[in-house]
């Protein structure tokens, strides 16, 4: 795959590719509506100070964890084009509540529900895998995450013309949130009938379970256990923090704790659940995975995408103090870390196509991560502004390529687990945010920047200990084992099954047939009882043995 191949619009892929990334733009444009108004919003609403919206900054990334978690499990089960759909217009609804709040509180838990859309990543990673054969994924992958995750730059370079020159006032930021609210359910709507899962009906592969990951070992499966647990449980994170701010009381906050820590003993029962069952079966050769590989792709978000995240909301301020800049040009500089987005993060999926070894081009990406941060935390007034500048690009480029080279090997380590894996690294992201923006409240920018370049050391050496090369990864079709054959093999005698039922009960309404418990339930709705004996005829027609009751 080319760039040139990217001006093919009548081609089925290249216009997924497009409807898929302007839906992951809308949806960061609406998740990163905030800030660009933070003046505006402190000058109309005086009952708020600078710390709330900290706070809010705070919230707005917190529920992005669990959520990134529930819909790659949605993702396996219902495919991308409806939970993208969906998600879009439900989340329209918090933006527009925290558009018109009139509390802090009020504007807090809507900030909170919001942050829910920072999800939309991994639906839209999971359409364009099931749209792109594994030798063009990186690329795929990368365009349509770099040129999506450029919403939130629109939105700072266009919210605040927006609420000044098209509706003015002190209200203006108000309805600017909500347009920006609209448009996304707008196009929520749009999608769901504008694109199919996949070229074909059979190339969404669901798992055997949705509730949980499956994985291929006893080792896996205490692995997953330990890396699910931070998932949930950094929300406490936030909790402190609202608690020490005077939102909540020590009892409340109480409640929460046990509420977070539940979740995680929920997620590990839902585990063991899933996969206990398997192990003791065995899982057939062709069918294993190596779970070692999504840690590592989990800890290479933590340090890429959780660092993008914190640093992108410390950068203005550091730029501003270091040199004594002006509010308006110290975010311009900054914006770069943003700009880059457009070019390196799909050139580092690119580059993890055209390469020919996926891991080597992980591993190069992360250590340039771990230098460019490095030479940021050297970086002070005695320095030039343009030797910073060129720093922060830099560091940019290999943050970004990093990012778009982790979701050019994802979708290949387990195709039918494609939505969950690739929820749990984006998860792993939004956990790197939180933790380093807590971080960042007691250390220096310089500090700062030194901890994050650390944590993408930590992160190399686990790439480089456990990543394995995935396998088929530039291949024309992605591997399918024997599992993944029977699941079909299943669902396609189920769908027959469920037609010829249709013909026997002709005169139901709806029908439908699904797994309850260990069998199936088949359940049928009709408008009266003359269809009922009419559809009972049918069977005792047929020679169907019916039980009366």
């Amino acid at each position: 795959m080319s760039i040139s191949d990217l001006f093919k619009f009548k081609s089925p892929e290249i216009r997924a590719l497009h409807l898929t990334w302007i839906a992951f733009f809308i949806s960061f444009y609406v998740w990163f509506n905030m800030a660009p108004l933070a003046t505006s919003i402190l000058r109309s609403a005086d009952w708020l100070t600078s710390d709330d919206l900290r706070l809010f900054a705070i919230a707005n990334v917190a529920l992005t964890i669990p959520a990134r978690i529930i819909v790659g499990m949605a993702l396996d089960r219902f495919g991308p084009r409806r939970v993208f759909s969906i998600l879009m217009v439900l989340m329209a609804i918090p933006a527009l509540v925290f558009a018109f709040g009139t509390s802090k509180e009020q504007m807090l838990i809507a900030r909170l529900v919001l942050s829910s859309i920072g999800a939309s990543f991994v639906v839209g990673i999971h359409m364009v895998a099931l749209w792109f054969k594994p030798k063009n994924i990186g690329f795929a992958e990368g365009l349509y995450a770099g040129w999506g995750n450029f919403g939130s730059a629109a939105a700072a370079m266009t919210l605040p013309t927006i609420a000044l020159t098209l509706f003015g006032g002190d209200n203006g930021w108000r309805y600017a949130i909500a347009t920006s609210a609209v448009v996304m359910a707008a196009y929520g709507v749009f999608y769901w009938f504008a694109i199919t899962d996949g070229p074909s009906a059979d190339t969404h592969r669901k798992p055997r379970k949705a509730n949980a990951l499956e994985v291929s070992s006893w080792g896996d499966l205490a692995l997953l256990i330990v890396f699910t647990i931070p998932l949930v449980g950094v929300l406490s994170i936030l909790v402190w923090r609202v608690q020490n701010m005077g939102y909540l009381d020590g009892l409340t906050a109480l409640y929460l704790y046990l509420a977070i820590a539940a979740t995680v003993i929920y997620q590990i029962v839902q585990i063991l659940r899933v996969n206990l069952p398997l192990l003791r079966q065995g899982v057939p050769e062709d069918d294993r995975y190596p779970f070692k590989s999504v840690v590592a792709l989990n800890v290479t978000y933590f340090a890429n995408f959780g660092a993008e995240l914190a640093v992108v909301s410390m950068l203005p301020m550091f730029f501003e103090m270091t040199w004594g800049l002006g509010a308006a040009a110290a975010g311009a500089i900054a914006a770069s870390f943003a700009f880059v987005n457009l070019f390196a993060r799909p050139m580092g999926g690119l580059v993890s196509d055209r390469f020919g070894n996926r891991r080597f081009v992980m591993l190069a990406y992360m250590f340039g991560i771990a230098i460019g941060f490095l030479l940021m935390g050297l970086l002070d007034s005695d320095w030039p502004l343009f030797v910073a500048i060129v720093f922060t690009i830099f560091c940019s480029f290999f943050v970004q390529g990093a990012e778009g080279a982790t979701f050019g090997i994802l979708p290949s380590i387990k195709r039918r687990l494609t939505g969950q894996i690739s929820g749990m690294a984006g998860a792993y992201g939004n956990v790197g945010a939180v933790v380093y923006l807590f971080v960042f409240t007691f250390v220096t920018p310089s500090q700062f920047f030194f901890i994050i370049a650390a944590g993408a050391f930590v992160s190399w050496l686990v790439c480089l200990s456990w990543l394995k090369e995935p396998e088929g990864g530039f291949g024309d079709e992605y591997c399918v084992s024997s599992v993944d054959q029977a699941i079909a093999q299943e669902a396609e005698i189920r769908r027959q099954t469920q037609d010829q039922l249709g013909l026997v009960f002709s005169e139901s309404q709806t029908l439908e047939l699904s797994e309850k418990g260990a069998g199936l339930q088949l359940v049928a709705r009709f408008n009266n009882i003359e269809d009922v004996q009419r559809a009972l005829d049918r069977l005792q027609q047929q020679n169907a043995p019916v039980r009366p009751g």
